[in-house]
């Protein structure tokens, strides 16, 4: 009989100290707040944005001028925006993009027949984004498309410019880290290798040229999601 009272007692408790310490939990709020399944930062959504940027790379110019070389060092400033989509996955984010760009990347020369330069003046590609959230923070991959027009032109001693534009297309690849400051703008830093092929431009007093335009892409830009 002793040990039966003993075991009743305890089953009667048992019950009080498991609602004393719910409450306890709770913190006496009927809707438990210690764990939420929602992420810390969702990245999903539309945005668009601009950026700002320098560039370095390498122009071949093939048949060389005379005294010149085929390769050739190019650089200039690129002025631009970006608008894209993300889905947030839940610890990995899948995007696309596209961005357009003034710029005047390029090289220039002094041959015998003048100042010739060779320069992209707008550039643009098409790319899908991946990455791996850290809260407020996305590492990202991206690759893709690109375009861009350029110009090759030659101006003699009497100052009168010849040039000639083509379009260019080849492809694009690089890396990004972008940062929340709030729930709807961020910033980000980013790199890109841009191959924008060879191109022909004809009638040229230095005669045709084949040109060939590869560089690099530091920027920095600021986005909106909407």
């Amino acid at each position: 009989m002793k040990h039966t009272g003993i075991l009743l007692s305890a089953l009667f408790l048992l019950p009080a100290t498991a609602q004393a310490a719910d409450l306890a939990w709770n913190g006496g709020s009927s809707a438990p707040t210690i764990y939420s399944a929602s992420p810390v930062s969702d990245w999903s959504g539309f945005y668009a944005g601009i950026n700002g940027g320098y560039s370095w790379g390498t122009t071949i110019n093939n048949p060389a001028l005379a005294g010149g070389n085929v390769n050739n060092n190019s650089g200039g400033w690129s002025l631009g925006g970006q608008a894209g989509y993300n889905i947030d996955m839940g610890g990995f984010v899948l995007g696309g993009e596209a961005d357009l760009h003034w710029a005047n990347i390029g090289y220039s020369e002094n041959p015998a027949a003048g100042k010739f330069e060779a320069k992209v003046d707008a550039f643009g590609s098409v790319r899908a984004r991946a990455g791996v959230p850290f809260g407020q923070v996305l590492p990202y991959v991206t690759a893709g498309l690109a375009a861009g027009h350029g110009t090759a032109s030659i101006t003699d001693a009497a100052n009168v410019t010849t040039s000639q534009s083509a379009t260019h297309f080849g492809w694009t690849v690089g890396l990004g880290l972008e940062a929340k400051a709030t729930d709807n703008i961020s910033v980000k830093a980013e790199y890109l290798y841009v191959d924008l092929g060879t191109q022909s431009y004809n009638g040229l007093p230095v005669g045709n040229r084949d040109i060939t335009q590869r560089f690099s892409v530091v920027r920095a830009g600021l986005n909106y999601k909407f």
